[in-house]
């Protein structure tokens, strides 16, 4: 068992060149399944502050998709064609997933990783202030998994969405510090 991670030379080594046509790729969506897209769609909105982009219903197979991300409403295209091309060129989107009547099941959970078996962990959003966001989303009724002052990192925070998915507040400028 590793004691540590790889060194640096180690994890570049593993690093290869990817092919040239890779040059025009990008990372474009995050999928996370929701069980209630009511409460789901507020909190990306309001306590987040994402911007729904684009919604599509799939009545044969009883599934909608949300598309959301930090977008400009002024820029998304009125024409469903453009809207639909535009909203797949957006950088770093999560679209949620949402299967028609898990909203109305008691039973129903969705697993968000970071408990046995661990897989998926959280998704990140850098804010310009930690502090401030933080104070937000307590002021909002958010749950928090990490408050900024709280473990050895300093400065960054967890809280999670309706479904008990973590998503990472950080600020850019900050990270030396944590990741140092």
């Amino acid at each position: 068992m590793a004691e540590k991670g790889l060194s640096d030379e180690a994890a570049a080594a593993a690093c290869k060149e990817g092919s040239p046509i890779t040059k025009d790729f990008l990372m474009q969506q995050t999928m996370l399944r929701v069980k209630d897209p009511v409460k789901s769609l507020d909190f990306y909105t309001r306590i987040l502050g994402m911007t729904l982009l684009q919604k599509f219903d799939f009545p044969a197979m009883r599934f909608s998709l949300y598309f959301l991300g930090y977008e400009d409403k002024k820029d998304i295209p009125a024409d469903v064609g453009e809207r639909t091309a535009w909203t797949f060129s957006r950088r770093a989107t999560i679209e949620l997933t949402h299967n028609w009547g898990t909203e109305s099941d008691d039973s129903q959970s969705y697993h968000n990783g970071n408990s046995d078996p661990r897989g998926f962990g959280h998704i990140g959003v850098a804010v310009p202030d930690v502090y401030a966001a933080c104070k937000l989303f307590k002021e909002q009724g958010v749950t928090f998994v990490k408050k900024p002052d709280d473990g050895k990192m300093k400065g960054l925070a967890f809280i999670q969405d309706p479904d008990g998915y973590w998503i990472e507040i950080l600020s850019p400028n900050n990270m030396l510090s944590i990741t140092s």
